[in-house]
């Protein structure tokens, strides 16, 4: 429960990007492709066992919260059990990082560092960016940039602006799951003084960044295209425009629990569009 799995296919998506394009390119290494999703999926882990903790240390998990019932705060995990697995899972994920460094160079320890401490910083220490409406840009930074960009450097040893381009697009689609999480939990949130953007700006500020997001998301594979950087297969993601424009739907009439459907919709739908992509410019015959 506390590595809340419905999150994980989001973790997944940056990978299979970068990973398609890197076959695409004729670069793909896959060692440092399988690396990349055990970092990634257990740097999810860690951050969602790093939410789960400091936020019940900080009182922004009362009982009245909307979401999904938090191990640490409903008792079913004590706080020294969860530091000691969040402790775990980070170190787990170095393992498989010493391999990158190896191979790609120190950078990729900085990057990983980097990542740790994100995962820490957004609900922990002295002051929490996750509180201070920050989190909405990191979680793109690191969970969409950094994960195709550096997924992509690690088996071709350059970045070109394919992998740039095609991060915006993941980035911005689980981007939006935090949204919806952040809309779900304004109403505690506010209680518990945690400023996020959902709580500064209010719920159709929301809706219209969730909105932005999904626009910007499926204008970067038509982009790609029209300036060759990919073949038109790569439009093949638009398939699951459909389902996003029902889930906006979906994300502006859902209230209190009922977003947690949503939330999880979200996340599959940014594994979605990353399935397709990545099968769509993989295949052949299509110029």
């Amino acid at each position: 429960m506390a590595a809340r799995p419905r999150t994980l296919p989001a973790a997944a998506s940056p990978i299979l990007v970068a990973c398609a394009l890197a076959l695409h390119d004729g670069v793909f290494y896959a060692p440092s492709a399988l690396a990349c999703l055990l970092i990634s999926l257990l740097m999810q882990i860690g951050a969602n066992f790093a939410n789960d903790l400091f936020d019940f240390e900080r009182g922004a998990d009362a009982a009245e919260r909307p979401g999904p019932t938090r191990v640490t705060a409903s008792g079913m995990i004590s706080p020294d059990s969860m530091r000691l697995g969040i402790i775990i899972t980070f170190g787990l994920a170095c393992l498989p990082g010493l391999y990158l460094a190896l191979r790609a160079g120190w950078p990729m320890i900085l990057l990983g560092l980097a990542i740790i401490l994100a995962a820490l910083a957004y609900s922990g220490g002295p002051l929490p960016y996750g509180y201070n409406a920050l989190g909405d840009i990191s979680v793109f930074l690191f969970f969409g940039v950094a994960a195709v960009c550096g997924t992509y450097y690690t088996q071709a040893l350059t970045l070109p602006l394919t992998a740039w381009l095609s991060s915006i697009s993941i980035g911005l689609l689980i981007v939006n799951i935090l949204v919806v999480n952040n809309t779900r939990d304004i109403p505690s949130d506010r209680i518990a003084n945690k400023r996020t953007l959902a709580v500064l700006l209010g719920r159709e500020a929301m809706l219209a960044e969730y909105l932005l997001c999904l626009i910007a998301a499926y204008i970067i594979p038509l982009c790609l295209w029209i300036f060759r950087l990919t073949s038109i297969g790569g439009l093949l993601s638009w398939l699951s425009l459909p389902p996003a424009i029902l889930l906006f739907r979906e994300f502006s009439r859902a209230e209190g629990p009922s977003l947690n459907k949503t939330l999880g919709k979200t996340a599959q739908l940014a594994f979605l569009f990353a399935v397709l992509f990545s099968v769509g410019i993989l295949l052949p015959g299509i110029g």
